[in-house]
């Protein structure tokens, strides 16, 4: 494989995980892998998400958690898509069917719709790992508008590659004082 432009987050195993940047502190990962997945602490929670996205408490927010299967993803900011990736042989043509398939309009899975309130930047990263040891070369920091953001996901195939989207639209932006 050629060498990657896009900065790619991977899991162990478990979902993704993209927290407000000023809650990390709060996401303790694993605790315990005593009994089932379930009750392993925050990773168990995000865990317990059904479909490719979520939400989560984090202290007096919400991460997102992207969920269903653990694939490798990145940051597209001009079409504010989260593009996990599925198959694909190259990454260019991964990120070129994406930008298509956006372009050309998205038919988005109605069951994976959520409404997420953020204070600015975010971070995504494994959700395994405690929010305040974030791994130095595996994780992602996104700058997002504070506000309310509508998260909407679909998979999507385009020749050989295979992806899971997930774009974010900004719904409202807190009042200036």
């Amino acid at each position: 494989m050629a060498s990657l432009q896009y900065t790619w987050v991977s899991s162990a195993g478990g979902p993704l995980l993209v927290a407000p940047r000023s809650a990390l502190s709060l996401w303790a990962g694993v605790d315990s892998t005593d009994g089932p997945v379930e009750s392993w602490g925050d990773y168990g929670r995000a865990c317990a998400i059904d479909g490719f996205v979520g939400l989560v408490a984090v202290g007096p927010w919400q991460a997102l958690v992207l969920g269903d299967e653990p694939a490798m993803t990145t940051y597209l900011p001009a079409e504010r898509l989260f593009l996990r990736w599925a198959a694909a042989y190259e990454e260019d043509d991964l990120v070129s069917a994406a930008r298509r398939a956006v372009h050309d309009g998205v038919q988005w899975d109605a069951d994976e719709d959520v409404r997420w309130v953020v204070d600015g930047s975010v971070v995504m990263f494994d959700s395994a790992w405690p929010g305040a040891e974030l791994e130095p070369d595996n994780h992602l920091v996104i700058d997002l508008h504070p506000g309310e953001h509508r998260v909407r996901a679909a998979y999507l195939a385009d020749g050989d590659s295979r992806m899971i989207l997930v774009q974010l639209q900004p719904v409202s932006e807190p009042a200036q004082p």
